[in-house]
């Protein structure tokens, strides 16, 4: 795949100016949707470098019989782990199931199948690969070599981010998780899975609210992890021991899913990475109209039907390369990082029924245990704009009001909460992210290191705050929080940017010295140890501190920084991050 030659310095790389479907994405908007995406694409590419190991040195057809079909896939050497991949684990999203609910594949046509590759991605813009289908939902799975079907191994199950506009399970290696798990005499299956992106998973508007068809992509880990507990004992794992873990939008995804009725039948644990329910402001269907009546009016043979209200039918017998073109078009118009995502849909199959804060006073989520965290510095990620010398504070508010609009309270009120928010975010070098570098501006203005507190505190650190204040303090809920502060070993104007934990728990860390070398197999023995026993503590693997529950009058969190792991308190910027909290549904959060 070319996109590994990205990978090795994915932000010297240029936005693209073709490719993708017989090279529609050409003069479509893909500069502007390029500025929109490049920090997300950047993340994703670091990540394609885990993918050049992933077949090397296959020898061997490790099998395993589902139905009446054989699956055959791939024995990775030296690692002695076996690869299945692109196994389908839903009908192809086509034609009249275009924009509908998934519908769960229980049988495989044929004696075998040839699982030795990973499947096609989901359709997307074509910055991480132009292998792309709406033919996507294919599952892919590592286990230790030589399982058999009363193995009963726990099972580690990834959900990617990438804003729910681009990513790919291909994009994720788990075969060094797996073989951790199997040195440290605790062995795991690892599973990662496609779900539909942009329009295709997260169509909006009237019409999609009427015909109950929202939140497809969601809907589609949902059928991905029917699929595991429906077939996963024929691969050795426990169908009664899945971790769902993920990081970004895959962390956003777990969240919401808390809320579905059925979350606990299919796991017992999670690990949100850099990511809650309420990470971004949430809408409903119907304040997406217009958004919707833009992406159909750009489909050629649409177009007349936009405003009808009734434009599945016409979109369902659309070409592929025409839904590509709008999609595309969809983000060069708008600078909305969540311009596809998830919607409250309440009523009916709604798995986001109200927003993610009104739902947690409430009590109204699964008492599944699990670990919670982010980074250091998560705003510096988002807040690229504001390194512009022409940003400055009336930009900012505008942005932070932006994002919650159309507001639920009187513009007054947002205002006036705006303007609060921004007296506790002074314009003090010494106070911004990242965090810890005194009065370094890095070559930027100022009110980049004060954007990027608000908006990491904002989205991330603050509602990882209030989850586990509502979930593990309130309810009682079995949880562990971390924060990642292991400093970059280059741009460090970016810190310990959002992304940076991922490299280390899937063991390919980006600084290869021993101590973050050390660092990386500590965290993949927490994370193992957790999807084992529901705890990461157990006395396997490295010697580590022990991780506190979250809990008490005095909260903490394990610090995870190479030769410094350690607990510390989760007090800091109380007053601002109260403050937010407080003021949740004026953001829409």
């Amino acid at each position: 795949m070319t996109v590994i030659q990205y990978a090795l310095d994915p932000r010297g790389i240029q936005a693209p100016t073709s490719g993708g479907l017989s090279g529609v994405y050409k003069d479509l908007g893909l500069q502007k949707a390029w500025i929109l995406l490049q920090p997300i694409v950047s993340m994703i590419l670091n990540v394609a470098v885990f993918l050049a190991g992933v077949l090397s040195g296959a020898v061997a057809s490790p099998r395993v019989t589902i139905g009446e079909t054989a699956i055959v896939g791939r024995d990775i050497k030296p690692s002695n782990v076996d690869f299945f991949g692109g196994i389908p684990f839903a009908e192809p999203p086509v034609g009249a199931l275009r924009f509908k609910s998934p519908v769960l594949k229980t049988t495989l046509n044929g004696s075998t199948f040839d699982a030795s590759n990973y499947g096609k991605s989901c359709l997307q813009p074509p910055f991480l690969t132009t292998d792309v289908s709406e033919d996507c939902l294919s599952i892919n799975i590592h286990r230790p070599a030589g399982m058999h079907h009363d193995s009963k191994l726990p099972v580690l199950f990834w959900t990617y981010g990438g804003g729910y506009v681009i990513g790919t399970g291909s994009f994720y290696n788990g075969s060094e998780i797996v073989a951790h798990s199997i040195r440290r005499g605790t062995p795991v299956i690892y599973v990662n899975f496609n779900y539909r992106l942009g329009p295709l998973g997260f169509p909006s508007g009237k019409e999609a609210f009427n015909r109950r068809e929202l939140n497809l992509g969601v809907k589609d880990v949902l059928a991905a992890l029917e699929w595991v507990h429906a077939n996963i004992a024929a691969f050795g794992g426990d169908k009664d021991k899945v971790t769902i873990f993920g990081q970004s939008g895959g962390a956003v995804t777990i969240g919401i899913l808390y809320f579905h009725s059925e979350f606990e039948r299919l796991v017992r644990g999670a690990i949100f990475e850099s990511g809650q329910a309420n990470t971004a402001s949430a809408f409903t269907a119907t304040e997406r109209e217009s958004r919707w009546q833009g992406f159909v009016r750009n489909v050629t043979s649409c177009s007349a039907v936009a405003t009808s209200g009734n434009t599945f039918p016409c979109l369902q017998n659309a070409s592929e390369e025409e839904i590509s073109t709008s999609y595309l078009g969809s983000l060069g118009r708008t600078f909305d990082p969540m311009l596809w995502g998830p919607v409250i849909d309440s009523g009916g199959k709604g798995l986001l029924p109200d927003f993610p804060s009104k739902l947690y006073k409430k009590g109204k989520f699964a008492r599944i245990p699990f670990i919670a965290g982010t980074t250091l510095d998560e705003g510096t990620f988002f807040s690229q704009a504001a390194r512009n010398p022409a940003f400055n504070e009336n930009i900012l508010k505008a942005v932070v009001i932006g994002l919650a609009s159309p507001p639920l309270v009187p513009p007054a009120v947002i205002s006036n909460v705006t303007d609060n928010i921004l007296k506790l975010y002074p314009d003090i070098p010494a106070l911004g992210s990242p965090f810890g570098t005194g009065d370094e501006l890095f070559g930027f203005p100022s009110i980049y290191k004060r954007t990027s507190a608000l908006q990491g505190d904002m989205g991330f650190v603050g509602t990882r705050r209030q989850w586990m204040e509502t979930a593990a303090i309130k309810y009682g809920v079995k949880g562990y929080g971390y924060m990642f502060s292991q400093q970059p070993i280059k741009d460090f104007a970016d810190g310990v940017r959002h992304d940076s934990e991922f490299y280390y728990v899937y063991g390919v860390p980006p600084d290869q010295s021993p101590p973050a070398l050390q660092l990386s197999s500590t965290m993949m023995d927490y994370w193992i140890s957790f999807a084992v026993n529901l705890d990461p503590n157990d006395d396997k693997g490295s010697q580590r501190p022990i991780w506190p529950l979250y809990s008490g009058s005095t909260p903490t969190l394990l610090q995870f920084e190479a030769e410094n792991i350690t607990a510390i308190p989760d007090d800091f910027r109380k007053q601002q991050i109260d403050y937010m909290n407080a003021n949740a549904l004026v953001f829409r959060r």
